[in-house]
């Protein structure tokens, strides 16, 4: 076999040095560490800026999951979309009115949470808020039953009429449910109505988590309530007259628009 070498140039002189590696190679090998912790460092900040995406999209898959041993996958790929759109509802609203909202996280069997250090300035504000979710929702919903009348297939109907009844079971008017924002800037006396009808409910259609609600629905009006007189307080239920009317007005005609999408999706399975 053949081989090829190359003639290396003769050695050059040997200087003697002082002993150690110039200031600039020092500065070097002090600075490169840093500049790989800095990057590293940079990468964990986009990492944390991302969690709360990561974090919806996780609880997102979660619920599917448990909606879909249920219900089937597709079902509940289509209904926890519904469920999105309603808590981005609320999300747009909260930016609109100048509050940081975080992104939804999902906890299946209960909804979704949205973290924000307030629901705005004012009662009105929070009846804004609340009421932005089931508008969204609802306009959400017309897609699955826009299909279905195109269609008629079944799928497409179960699928409506749980995006209405989801809608109109959260204006139903107690805290924390979004009736119950919307009615702040209506009467806080409302919330007494709306406690007594969902303890109503739970009895006619006894659930954990009906329960759960009214626990937690009776609690926090109870709450409400008793420091809406509190001079700090005053302030954020004193909405005018016009602001008034024009909240009722959206409240009850959303209901009543639910109400009727809820009727004519309705399919009684008998026993």
């Amino acid at each position: 076999m053949a081989e090829s070498y190359r003639e290396l140039p003769p050695p050059g002189p040997i200087h003697p040095g002082p002993g150690r590696a110039p200031l600039r190679k020092r500065l070097g090998s002090l600075l490169a560490p840093l500049a790989a912790l800095a990057v590293k460092g940079k990468s964990l900040l986009l990492l944390v800026g991302n969690f709360k995406l990561l974090a919806t999209f996780g609880s997102m898959a979660v619920s599917i999951v448990a909606y879909g041993w249920l219900f089937g996958y597709t079902f509940a790929i289509g209904f926890v979309l519904l469920l999105l759109l309603h808590e981005l509802g609320h999300v747009i609203q909260l930016r609109r009115e100048g509050v940081k909202a975080g992104a939804p996280i999902f906890i299946p069997f209960l909804g979704a949470v949205i973290a924000a250090k307030s629901l705005g300035k004012d009662a009105a504000a929070e009846a804004r808020v609340g009421l932005a979710g089931p508008i969204l929702g609802s306009i959400a919903t017309l897609v699955p039953f826009t299909i279905w009348l195109a269609t008629g297939e079944e799928f497409w109907r179960a699928l409506a009429y749980l995006g209405f009844f989801l809608n109109l079971f959260n204006l139903i008017p107690v805290v924390p449910l979004d009736g119950g924002r919307a009615m702040a800037a209506l009467s806080p006396a409302v919330w007494v109505a709306g406690v007594a009808g969902l303890i109503a409910l739970a009895v006619i259609y006894p659930s954990p988590i009906l329960v759960l609600i009214v626990v937690f629905g009776a609690y926090e009006s109870y709450r409400r309530w008793k420091s809406r007189n509190l001079p700090q307080n005053q302030a954020y239920y004193a909405i005018p007259g016009r602001t008034r009317a024009l909240v009722a007005v959206v409240y009850l005609g959303l209901a009543a628009a639910l109400s009727v999408g809820v009727a004519e999706t309705f399919v009684s399975r008998g026993l």
